[in-house]
This record gives C-alpha cells, structure tokens and sequence, in this order.
C-alpha cells in the first residue's frame, strides 16, 4: 500500500493530540508533523514540530519536502480542523496512482456556525492561475516530484505554496475529484463581496510582490511571458464625431440609475460628448427613468436591444458599435458613479498624453450614501507598466473604471455574459497594447445589496471563477502561439 506522511499547521497543544489521535489511526498515514512554533508543546510531541516563523514561504515548503520520505505528502493548509471520511486518504491515493498526478485535491463539507453543507470545488485549469485558487484545506502532493522542485524554487516569505503548486503543474496533472472526503471547519464567515478585495489591502503588498514575481516566473518557464513591446495607436483621422461616449448597461437599476446619469451629464470638458444607455428590457421602472432624462438631455442616447439574448458584454458591443459612439468608450456601472464633473475629462487627457488602447482609473469603495467603506481605495499598484499585463492573469479583475479606444474595441468584441467580460477583453487587448493607468480615485462603487457579486454562493462563485479560469486558459494559448509565431519569425 502507497503511504503519506501528514503536514499541519501548528495551532495549540491540543490540536497536535487531537491530530495525533484522528491521523496516525488512518491506514495510508506513516507519520504526522506540525508547522509553526511551538514551545508550548512539551514531551515527545514536541519531536513532532518542525519549527518555523512567519507565513508559507519556501522554508515550509522545503521543510516539507526534506521531512517526507513516504510515497505523498498531506499538507493541511489551514488551521481548520478537518476529519476524514471513511478510505477518504485511500481514494486520494488511488486517484493520484491511476492519474500519475503531481498534486491532488476534493471537494469536501464545510461545518460552519453549526452547520454542515456541501462545499465544492472546481477543477484545475492551464488558466488557473489566480494565488488564491480555491483547493480546499487539504492537498496530497507526489513525494518525488515535491522533492526535486523544491531544490529549484527561489527564495519567498509568502509565495512558497503558491511557487509549488505552479511548479507542479509544469510537471503533472493537477487533479481534482469530485467527491466529498473530509469535513472542514471554516474559519472565514465573510460574505465573497467582503474576501473578494482581499488581495488589493495595502497590507498585503510585499506578499502580492512575491505572488507576481511566482507567477511571472511561470509564465516565463511556459512560454507565456510578453516583453514590453506594444503595438502603437494613434487617434487621428478615424472620422469621429465626438471624443468620448459613456456606456451604462442596465437592467432592473430603479433605484440607481437616475445617479449615475445625473452623475454624467454633469460632466464638464473641452469636448463634445454622449452617454449611451443600453435599457435592456428593464421591468422594474427604469426605462422611464432613463427615458425622462433623455427628454431632458439631447447627448443622452437611449438604446433598447432588439434581441432578449444580451448580457452585460452584449450591450457594450451594441453601444461600442453604434455609429454615435464616441472615440473613446468610457465605462459606468448602473449602480456607481462619478464623483465630480472631472472624471471625464480627467480619462481623455490621459488619453491624450499616453496614447494606449485602454486605461483603466482607480475606484473608492462606498456604502449607499458615499461614506467610504473598507478597503478604502482600490488602485491595482500591482499592475506596473512593464509587466501589468502579465501579472493580470494572476488576478482576478483589473479594476475600474475602464475605458477604451473605440476602434480597438470594436475589433475585440465583448464576450456577450454578465460576469468577467470586462476581464475578458481586457486581457485579449493587453496582449497587444499598452493599457494605461490612473491611481488616483476617479469613480466611486457603491455596494449594497443587490450588487451581483455582494454574497454569492458557492455554486455561483464556482461558475465566476471556472469562467475566469477559462478566460486564462484561452489567453494563455494565445500569448504562447504569438511567441512562438514571433520565434518563426
């Protein structure tokens, strides 16, 4: 029989016995160790620790590596308690066995506040990239290969999981199965409205730091890395009427949609300019909202699809393609808005001074009624004018708002979906050209309740991330075709 050696966090001296207890009881188990300090540990427990400060950097992982002699490695990442279900060790064995994988992970039951459900994950990707990928708490990783890459990672307070499994996935199968064999107690209640801005706290910027130089490493080793060279744009002579549009898809905003309007016509600039509302098929009021500015307001267009298949992705390319579309293509969500009368201004003059084919600005975050709510700002200082666009297939959005050189949207449609196609287009665009930026706050997102992604479930959240994934995946073939077609050249 194929064995594991098991790895664990330390939390405190009554987890090691409980461990002790549950794991070295397990047939496949040969030994188990815990991570972290541990003085408070006294006896032969304490011959169990292997001692370490601070997150999961490389020392862990070669930690790891130099203390499994067994066939896998169990690593737990988390502190959570987690209880196997019956042969549950044994089938992660038998799948890696029968795949040959490097890594493999499960779906597993959350307990949460007393409850029990059902938490799936989803399956591993090329475009899988994001640091924060969803595995579980609970990983069994080949022996042989954990060894001989730990030998070749590079130095990292924080990205030595992270580093790992990229360099696993160089070498084999990630593989995921779909069955539920352990239980985990979660330790992170908040709402994915709330954990979804966790990477861009100011806190976190050495580990994001690490995290992009991990993923760039990657990208690199496979081929996908881009060099700074951009293909140029100029604005002249493409025969439009006005220097900018405003695009607001909406659909079911009554109580928003009148602020963000007003929030455009207030715009003040040395240019002409139009807002294009994408009204599509609203039910609940706004249509005549939007159709009371626009007796009010002759730059407001207001455009009702003629189909019922559009998401949000659609509407922008039936207002991107509207002959009385500006230059410059400017976003606006139906439930945010500007916060002065410079925004606009403010996104041309940029424009101007550094041609690119997208800028994307900075956004505070807000309650309801403007009062500023934690993070605080989102800037994406990760994103660097060199690598931006490589470190952006390790994130999991670019930020806003976005605006774009009309021309070149046109020719790289919007996928026509309501969840990631900013990122969509995003990505296919920086993959020729340069994408400007603004740092300082010049939008402001509200949240509240009915924003879509304010507390999805993990069905939901599931569905957003494979399609993001998949997104990376597409991009990735992409950029390494362009090398190889720029090799043959």
């Amino acid at each position: 029989m194929k064995r594991t050696d098991c790895f664990i966090p330390f939390s405190t001296p009554e987890q090691v016995t409980d461990y002790l207890e549950h794991l070295c009881n397990l047939e496949p188990v040969e030994s188990c160790r815990f991570l972290g300090e541990a003085e408070s540990v006294a006896g032969p427990a304490k011959e169990k620790i292997i001692p370490f400060h601070g997150a999961f950097g490389m020392e862990v992982i070669r930690s790891v590596a130099r203390y499994a002699h067994s066939d896998y490695a169990l690593l737990i990442t988390g502190t959570t308690t987690i209880r196997f279900g019956m042969f549950a060790l044994e089938r992660m064995i038998e799948v890696a066995e029968q795949t040959g994988a490097g890594m493999v992970y499960s779906d597993y039951l959350e307990e949460r506040e007393g409850t029990t459900s059902p938490h799936p994950v989803i399956d591993y990707q090329e475009g899988s990239l994001r640091d924060d990928f969803q595995f579980g708490p609970v990983l069994l990783i080949r022996t042989s290969l954990l060894k001989r890459i730990a030998g070749t990672m590079g130095e990292c307070q924080f990205a030595g999981l992270y580093d790992m499994r990229l360099a696993l996935s160089r070498e084999a199968e990630i593989v995921h199965i779909r069955e539920y064999l352990y239980s985990a107690v979660s330790m992170d209640t908040r709402a994915s409205g709330k954990k979804m801005f966790d990477y861009v706290d100011p806190k976190n910027r050495q580990v994001q730091i690490e995290m992009e130089e991990a993923a760039t490493g990657h990208l690199k080793a496979i081929g996908a890395y881009l060099e700074p060279v951009f293909e140029s744009v100029s604005y002249e002579h493409d025969g439009f009427e006005l220097e900018a549009s405003v695009i607001i898809p909406v659909l079911n905003r009554r109580k928003t949609i009148g602020d963000a309007i007003a929030s455009v016509m207030k715009q003040k600039t040395s240019f002409p300019f139009n807002l294009i509302v994408v009204d599509n098929h609203s039910t609940d009021g706004s249509t005549e909202i939007i159709r009371s500015y626009a007796e009010k307001h002759k730059n407001l267009v207001h455009l009702v699809p003629g189909r019922t298949d559009l998401g949000i992705g659609g509407c922008w390319n039936l207002a991107v393609h509207d002959p009385r579309c500006g230059r410059f293509s400017v976003q606006l969500d139906s439930d945010d808005i500007y916060p002065d009368e410079h925004t606009l201004q403010r996104i041309v003059d940029q424009f101007r001074s550094e041609p690119s084919a997208m800028l994307i600005g900075s956004y505070r975050m807000t309650d309801f009624e403007l009062n500023e709510i934690p993070p605080g700002l989102i800037d994406h200082r990760e994103w660097t004018p060199d690598n931006g666009r490589n470190n952006a297939l390790r994130i999991n959005g670019l930020g806003a708002p976005r605006a774009f050189y009309t021309p070149v949207l046109r020719h790289h449609k919007f996928p026509n979906v309501s969840y990631g196609e900013d990122y969509g287009v995003g990505l296919a665009i920086s993959r020729n050209y340069r994408i400007g930026r603004i740092y300082e706050p010049i939008y402001l997102c509200r949240r509240w309740e009915d924003n879509s992604d304010a507390a999805l479930d993990v069905v939901k959240m599931n569905r957003h991330n494979t399609y993001k994934d998949g997104l990376r995946t597409i991009e990735l073939q992409a950029r390494i075709r362009k090398n190889r077609s720029s090799l043959n050249h």
